[in-house]
């Protein structure tokens, strides 16, 4: 995919526009395109946690040499460049939820929080307060054009797409947004960078949560909820002793590896038990829902109740097909076509119609399927 022709950025001409800078190859790029465009682009840095505990090899975003890739990129293109010290306010919004999230036996998801509440919310009002036209950030989406007002739409290069991240964005919010790389594959953007001359045009990609630089989430966890860690019983559906665990943060709804315990058969994380600090195993077909129930849902636009729509219950499995229906106070119910496995409170269920991002919200609790559909889908579904 080459570089696309120039982007329509519904801006006055030489509009200010703000851009999140990361430190990375995307944001750059996002900040150049606009300053090639002839807006007036200043760049803003968040500090959101210890730069010092942060590893240096490129694998986290927000690494401790980020706030020095960002001033560099900023130097180079002759934009001006502030850093926003959010470090309480992004402990107080995300990790501490990430960190109780794990002990209440969920699966939580930083990155969206990190969006909906540091990103989009307190950012934007910066950007505002600057005077701003626009907040622009390095995400792999597209803002487009709709018959009713704009839209949130998948990434043109799949492989890339960061929508699920983005389930929460408002229409007010996108109405302010900006995504100029949405339109661009990885090496189209890398491209730029280097015809730029920008230092980060081969800076590895972002790999891991920011805040958990060595990898170890279960360690953070049990820092801030000690319970978390705390010794329990692996259990069958009946209550059966299979073993121990050494704390309920290293385990997921339908987790395989790492279990400990075995029986003849694969075994899968079914549920967790956060009162008792136990673990809850069973074979494929224990794990297999017919629906998940959501809270806190936020909608760009409202599924229809009899529509198919596409859902991702976890941003690494592929979307599958399902029916949403809404229900009062923020709740929703989605129905799965097909047995889903692996459906973990506490993640994100996002929706589509076609490449146009619909909403999501957090996963509450599931519907198991009933035991004969189970049985018969067992041997029919094959174990990753």
């Amino acid at each position: 995919m080459a570089e696309t022709a120039p982007i329509d950025f519904d801006l006055p001409a030489g509009a200010r526009v703000v851009v999140a800078m990361s430190g990375g190859v995307d944001s750059s790029v996002t900040a150049a395109m606009l300053a090639e465009a002839g807006f007036e682009v200043v760049g803003v840095t968040l500090q959101l946690y210890d730069q010092r505990a942060s590893r240096r090899d490129g694998k986290t975003c927000c690494a401790g040499r980020d706030l020095e890739d960002a001033r560099a990129v900023a130097d180079r293109l002759g934009i001006a460049h502030y850093t926003l010290d959010m470090e309480a306010r992004f402990r107080a919004a995300v990790i501490e939820e990430f960190a109780a999230a794990y002990a209440a036996g969920r699966t939580p998801i930083p990155c969206v929080r990190c969006n909906e509440r540091v990103k989009f919310a307190d950012l934007l009002a910066f950007a505002r307060d600057l005077g701003a036209a626009a907040l622009a950030t390095g995400h792999y989406v597209r803002r487009l054009r709709g018959p009713a007002g704009f839209e949130l739409h998948r990434a043109a290069d799949p492989h890339r797409d960061q929508s699920y991240f983005l389930f929460a964005t408002t229409p007010e919010q996108l109405d302010f947004l900006r995504f100029p790389i949405g339109e661009l594959d990885k090496p189209a953007v890398r491209a730029i960078a280097a015809r730029l001359g920008l230092p980060v045009a081969e800076k590895p990609d972002s790999q891991d949560i920011c805040f958990v630089p060595d990898g170890d989430h279960a360690r953070l966890v049990g820092a801030l909820r000690p319970d978390a860690l705390r010794p329990g019983e692996i259990v069958d559906g009946t209550g059966r002793v299979l073993g121990r665990h050494a704390g309920i943060a290293r385990f997921t709804v339908g987790q395989r590896k790492g279990l400990g315990v075995a029986v003849g058969e694969p075994l899968y994380v079914t549920a967790i038990d956060a009162t008792r600090a136990r673990i809850v195993v069973g074979p494929r077909r224990a794990n297999l829902v017919a629906a998940a129930r959501l809270e806190g849902c936020s909608w760009l636009a409202a599924p229809h109740p009899e529509e198919v729509v596409a859902v991702k219950h976890r941003y690494n499995e592929p979307a599958v097909t399902g029916r949403v229906a809404r229900e009062p106070d923020g709740r929703a119910r989605v129905a799965f076509l097909e047995p889903q496995a692996g459906v973990a409170p506490g993640q994100a269920c996002v929706v589509w119609r076609g490449t146009r991002l619909l909403g999501g919200g957090w996963i509450a609790a599931t519907e198991p399927v009933r035991d004969a559909a189970a049985a018969r889908l067992d041997g029919v579904l094959a174990a990753p």
